[in-house]
């Protein structure tokens, strides 16, 4: 029921989303880093490996996990809510909020995309 909450997505975090709800087996496209089948209530990401600016994009960022449980979490509290949910939503926006952050420091320094501190 939670990957339900997905329906009708199209991107996380500017990622392109691939929702199969079929009972047949299906490819997922190339640089499609978000696949959710709905038939077997899996979602996969590919996590981005090594430096965007070292390497390209070749996946996803730990953000857009995040970003997917927030988009889940508000699709269930809105069935269901209460302070749990609540406090979760709340939470999770602030990690997103911190990462933020973080890349905006890092790009006034001129390391993100980098393997630099």
């Amino acid at each position: 029921m939670a990957l339900k909450t997905l329906s009708g997505i199209e991107e996380i975090g500017g990622f392109e989303v691939f929702i199969n709800n079929e009972r047949e087996e299906v490819y997922c496209p190339e640089k499609q880093f978000i696949f959710i089948d709905l038939e077997d209530n899996t979602i996969e990401f590919t996590i981005q490996d090594g430096p965007v600016e070292e390497v390209g994009v070749n996946g996803c960022q730990v953000d857009t996990l995040i970003e997917t449980a927030l988009i889940i979490i508000n699709g269930l509290n809105k069935k269901y809510p209460c302070a749990e949910n609540e406090d979760t939503i709340m939470y999770l926006k602030q990690a997103i909020s911190r990462l933020n952050d973080r890349k905006t420091d890092r790009e006034k320094r001129g390391v993100e995309g980098f393997s630099k501190n």
